[in-house]
């Protein structure tokens, strides 16, 4: 018996691991972490919204449950990009 794949896979992008650390994005057959550190935004987020991500252009992910898009430079290179949201700050 001889199994064969039936076809192409059609997930463009599709998040394949979320840690203690941060996310990791499979793009184009390419693996991208963003750290919590650097992507404050998902640490606190729920495991379907995180997976819930769209690639809206080549290059160009979005997460509309969490109203967060970000650009393959911008997860390769979060140094250039400086401005990061704020966490949580709860008064005391």
């Amino acid at each position: 018996m001889c199994s064969l794949a039936l076809g192409k896979s059609t997930l463009a992008v599709e998040v394949t691991n979320i840690s203690m650390h941060g996310v990791w994005l499979l793009a184009h057959n390419k693996e991208l972490f963003m750290p919590y550190d650097d992507f404050p935004w998902f640490k606190n987020q729920t495991v379907k919204s995180i997976l819930n991500v769209e690639e809206q252009s080549p290059g160009h992910f979005y997460w509309p449950d969490i109203d967060v898009d970000l650009t393959t430079e911008i997860i390769e290179h979060p140094d250039r990009f400086p401005l990061k949201a704020k966490a949580d700050n709860k008064a005391n």
